[in-house]
């Protein structure tokens, strides 16, 4: 239980990252909401593999370095792939607005990357 309130911390601060940039680039800037959402969730990925290793899993338990960060990238690739999924429905079918819809495709995909990493990566 604390390794999961550990990791909703993590999980806010890299959330916080990847929904602030999505609203100023996409939001602010009006740059299209598709692949900005890709570059932002691919930092806040980086943010949240950062943080978690130091706060919340031990790095290199199960596997080497770079199949732990391979492996953290494919779990966030099929994240990524819902994320993407939840924001075309919210943005484009429903009409919501941008920053609504990103909230609700992070929230989404939150419970998905703590299981699966602490399940198969760490």
């Amino acid at each position: 239980m604390i390794r999961l309130l550990r990791y909703f911390f993590v999980g806010g601060v890299a959330a916080i990252c990847d929904i602030g940039l999505f609203f100023i680039f996409a939001g602010y800037l009006g740059w299209p909401w598709f692949p900005v959402s890709i570059a932002t969730f691919v930092i806040a990925t980086f943010v949240n593999y950062f943080l978690s290793i130091r706060f919340v899993f031990e790095s290199g338990a199960r596997y080497n370095k770079h199949v732990e960060i391979a492996a953290v990238y494919f779990v966030s690739t099929l994240a990524l792939a819902v994320n993407q999924l939840v924001l075309y429905s919210t943005i484009e079918v429903l009409g919501w607005h941008l920053l609504v819809s990103k909230v609700v495709a992070t929230g989404t995909v939150f419970f998905w990357n703590y299981f699966s990493r602490s399940k198969f990566i760490f």
